[in-house]
């Protein structure tokens, strides 16, 4: 695509949209005069793709032809140039910043839909989305119907609002509804990105009717282009992309520092950033208290001072400064169930102020407001805690700013000592992430697949978007290892093949001697000697510490003085329990290091990591000499002092005395000594080889490192290309398809077996080990509410640290989840599926077994909760997950004829579903 600029007009106002990458098409900018409002017009053809002249010459008389619908506003140009694409049939991709106004495109499509008398699919990525959508279009059009697994209103409505499970279920069971559908509207595509359900959409959209047209909805995503030429290539039909990065309302971005007392605007509405202003609030952080002014000042929870008694916690300051500014209503971000209770408690005695009140939810719905608040921007994403990616802080600060009611959104970010300035600038001035594949296999999938009459799991793969990424890269891939490769051969070192004998014996020997000091200063041999006033020798290496110099440019030495060390925290509470030797530790050290070429000093506290790997200083000596160790080192002249008096000890003593690992340290392991005699065998070799005195040596081995470092980045481009080529998946899906037929779910042939079709029902849990469990007869030899209690462990994710025990006929019965579940393991496992096997068994968990089972007993919800540690809302969602696995299980009994089974899950849904657990949305 053709590089675009926009019109003078807005250069001021808004900053230019990204490009598209992939472009093959002839990219057209569309400019409103009279407002500053752009948008990006772009088209994926399929590979000799002829459009044929009876459709051109339907979609020019379609075109002419009055409007599906009128809107009563003047519509946005990429409002416009959507509509007209849907108007000459073809499929579009809408990526706009949320609120916008994508819906408008989604509106015309189902007028349009329902003026030709055809049919129009909407999905969502939620039911509550889904619930939401159905009431806005039953309102406008009257025919529409709902499917969400829990709800079915009119199902042969012309326009049916469903999630994007549901679709795909439809398809797979080749619903006659799919050979009917003119239009599939998608909305929230990026889902498409989520790690666990994003292969949904992927699946959806590569097996939807082939006749049908599609209109993507979706945040904005720099390689939206991407996407359309992927769409273009599967569905062999053009797919337009129209991208703006306009913001009806616009947003200003402001910092509230820990403990602070006012806002600092970071990013004005014309979306620049003011440098200035952003280094005044970081300025003004008050950071955690030490000491007795920490145990003073109460106490700091997740970057929110709680303070002294009587004082103003920061959310309480802020909320009431929004209130008192009438930047109300205002959502407020945070990532933790637990600070959510705590932020609720701390501002309980304004919630009268409040329109609305405090819930959790996680996606936002339609609920827009004046004013976003991030309290923290660190989140658990499954997998570990991290800052949350500047799309997510994108997508989500655009809840703020309601059209046609504000002037502009206001977002806060609050922000503690423990972000860093630069984390906290890419989030502000980051961009949007961009839309990569998550597509991965599973057995339903599979089954699915096979069982479909025109299903193929290696067509599927094939046609993924996963793929589609890999084979697009190749290109670049060839680029860059051409590029590489010619930079490699261009090194011309004299003897090459004696210097690569002396580079490995010199690597061999950087290693072993890691491998010393890993065994001396561990803290199991090291703790006994890091008393104050030790002191000790560190190593400053500078640059890459792979390099093969040993020159004192690269390493530099410096002898400095224990002041104490302390345990690294870990994440768990029981690393409380661990040994000593087997904690992480830091150390500080009082020391002057070099840190310039020309030998200029610093006087600095150093933290030194001991156990931690690839880090900059190294403790490589622990001297038998110690220091008076002054109570008070803050003030300068006591450093000085001791810097001294370090100076006038290493002057007496050039060596350190340091402590001999064996003899004063009491090391005595055989792998100890094993490495101390290799490395004297090498210190032999280095004096009698040929090339050790040649000149210039230094040199010679850095040009060849970096010969040797591009070979490897070469190779794993080649590597990378190779895998690309192939098949995704194909040794994953050949090993899966294994286990399929081991356990009896599919034959040979690709017969789909009885227990396969039980597994094709269940996408909403683990579906091997559950159908295991149907066919071992363990659900069906069980009361009702202790079955209940047990499918609680396929849809609990959360971990407890102080979950009690359940009743021994619940504990029972989950020692059979567990050993039919490693029994499933085992069988993958030995299938060549990579699977950590204690790891998948753990994965099912009981701490929630005693409530369920409780809540199937007709329990009220409070006296539930007596018995559980977990919030209510995380208890709420398992439950209604539970509901949504025997809806499934319902299906799979009714596959295969068990009419006893399916009155049994029956009978469990009609004893979970009730109260307030399956109340409606407070928010919808």
């Amino acid at each position: 695509m053709a590089s675009l600029k926009r019109k003078s007009i807005m250069e001021d106002s808004y900053e230019t949209p990204q490009p598209m990458q992939n472009s093959n098409g002839n990219g057209t900018m569309i400019v409103n005069d009279d407002e500053p409002v752009a948008c990006l017009h772009d088209v994926s053809f399929p590979p000799g793709y002829v459009p044929s002249s009876s459709s051109t010459g339907a979609a020019a008389a379609e075109a002419d032809a009055k409007p599906a619908k009128e809107f009563p506003f003047t519509l946005d140009p990429f409002q416009s140039e959507a509509i007209k694409c849907l108007d000459n049939g073809e499929s579009v991709m809408v990526s706009a910043h949320t609120s916008a106004g994508k819906t408008v495109v989604a509106l015309y499509a189902i007028a349009m839909s329902l003026r030709n008398k055809q049919r129009v699919i909407y999905t969502s990525p939620i039911k509550a989305l889904s619930n939401q959508k159905y009431r806005e279009f039953k309102e406008e059009f009257s025919d529409v119907g709902l499917m969400t697994g829990d709800v079915t209103i009119d199902p042969n409505a012309s326009c049916l609002v469903m999630t994007t499970e549901i679709w795909r279920s439809m398809q797979y069971k080749g619903s006659e509804i799919t050979r009917e559908v003119a239009w599939v509207i998608f909305d929230e595509v990026h889902y498409m990105r989520d790690r666990e359900r994003g292969v949904v959409w992927e699946e959806s959209i590569v097996m939807a009717p082939k006749n049908s047209r599609f209109v993507f909805l979706s945040a904005t995503v720099p390689n939206a282009k991407e996407f359309a030429d992927w769409v273009a290539k599967v569905h062999q039909q053009p797919c337009h992309i129209v991208y703006t990065d306009y913001r009806p309302t616009p947003l200003q971005h402001y910092i509230f520092p820990a403990g602070g007392s006012g806002l600092y605007l970071v990013v004005d509405e014309k979306g620049k950033f003011r440098e200035d202003s952003f280094h005044k609030a970081l300025n003004a952080l008050v950071p955690a208290g030490e000491g007795e002014k920490k145990r003073e000042n109460g106490k700091r929870h997740k970057g929110l001072v709680a303070g002294k008694l009587g004082e103003e916690s920061d959310i309480f300051k802020m909320v009431k400064m929004i209130i008192q500014r009438q930047y109300d209503p205002v959502i407020i971000f945070s990532f933790s169930k637990r600070e959510c209770e705590f932020l609720a408690m701390q501002v309980s005695n304004i919630l009268p102020l409040l329109k609305r009140g405090i819930e959790t939810f996680s996606i936002g719905l339609n609920m827009p407001a004046k004013t976003v608040v991030f309290t923290n921007v660190r989140k658990f994403d499954g997998d570990k805690f991290r800052w949350i990616s500047s799309g997510e802080y994108i997508q989500m600060s655009g809840r703020a700013g309601r059209r046609g009611i504000d002037e502009r959104g206001i977002c806060i970010l609050m922000v503690d000592d423990k972000m860093e300035p630069s984390t906290a600038k890419m989030m502000l001035k980051g961009s949007a992430d961009s839309l990569n594949s998550a597509f991965h296999l599973s057995y339903n999938m599979l089954l699915n697949q096979i069982r479909c009459e025109e299903g193929s799991p290696e067509n599927l793969l094939r046609n993924s978007f996963y793929q589609f990424q890999a084979d697009h890269a190749i290109p670049d891939l060839e680029k860059q290892a051409k590029v590489l490769e010619e930079e490699r051969d261009s090194m011309v070192i004299e003897e090459e093949d004696s210097l690569k004998n002396y580079y490995n014996l010199l690597q061999q020997y950087k290693s072993l001697k890691k491998d010393v000091r890993d065994i001396v200063f561990s803290p199991k041999y090291c703790l006994p000697f890091l008393q104050p006033g030790r002191f000790v020798c560190i190593e400053c290496t500078r640059g890459d510490d792979n390099s093969p110099s040993f020159s004192t440019e690269d390493h530099q030495v410096t002898w400095g003085v224990v002041i104490e060390f302390e345990k690294v925290k870990g994440v768990y509470e029981d690393d409380a329990n661990k040994k000593p030797e087997d904690s992480n530790y830091t150390v500080n050290i009082l020391t002057r290091c070099v840190v310039s070429k020309d030998g200029a000093g610093k006087k600095t506290l150093k933290i030194v990591p001991l156990k931690e790997s690839g880090e900059p200083l190294v403790i490589i000596k622990l001297s038998s000499a110690r220091l008076p160790m002054p109570k008070d080192l803050l003030p300068l002249q006591t450093r000085e002092n001791m810097l001294k008096s370090t100076s006038e000890f290493l002057a007496r003593n050039a060596s350190g005395l340091p402590l001999d690992p064996e003899a004063n340290m009491g090391i005595r392991s055989s792998s100890y000594q094993k490495l101390v005699r290799r490395i004297e065998a090498l210190e032999s070799l280095f004096d009698k080889h040929e090339i050790s005195k040649s000149p210039l040596i230094e040199q010679k081995l850095k040009v060849l490192h970096m010969k040797q470092e591009l070979t490897a980045k070469i190779k794993s481009i080649k590597r990378q290309m190779r895998s690309s080529t192939e098949l995704a998946f194909k040794d994953e899906l050949k090993a899966r398809k294994r286990v399929l037929r081991r356990l009896g779910y599919a034959t040979s042939d690709d017969v789909v077996e009885l227990k396969g079709k039980v597994a094709c029902e269940i996408s909403s849990a683990e579906e091997l080990t559950l159908t295991e469990l149907i066919f071992n007869g363990v659900l069906k030899d069980v009361k009702v509410e202790e079955m209940v209690s047990l499918l609680s462990c396929f849809v609990w994710q959360e971990k407890l640290q102080d979950a009690s025990k359940p009743r021994e006929e619940l504990e029972l019965l989950f020692t059979q989840l567990q050993d039919t579940a490693r029994r499933v393991a085992k069988v993958q496992l030995e299938c060549k599926v990579q699977i950590d096997v204690e790891g998948f068994v753990n994965s099912f968990r009981p701490d929630i077994m005693e409530a369920v089972y409780a809540w199937a007993k007709g329990s009220k919800f409070y006296e539930i909760m007596e018995i559980t540690p977990v919030f209510e809302g995380s208890l709420i969602r398992a439950i209604r997950r539970l509901e949504e696995v025997l809806q499934q299980l319902i299906l799979a009994a009714k596959s295969i004829g068990e009419t006893e089974l399916e009155a049994k899950f029956e009978e469990a849904v009609s004893k979970i579903k009730r109260d307030i657990v399956f109340a409606a949305s407070l928010y919808l």
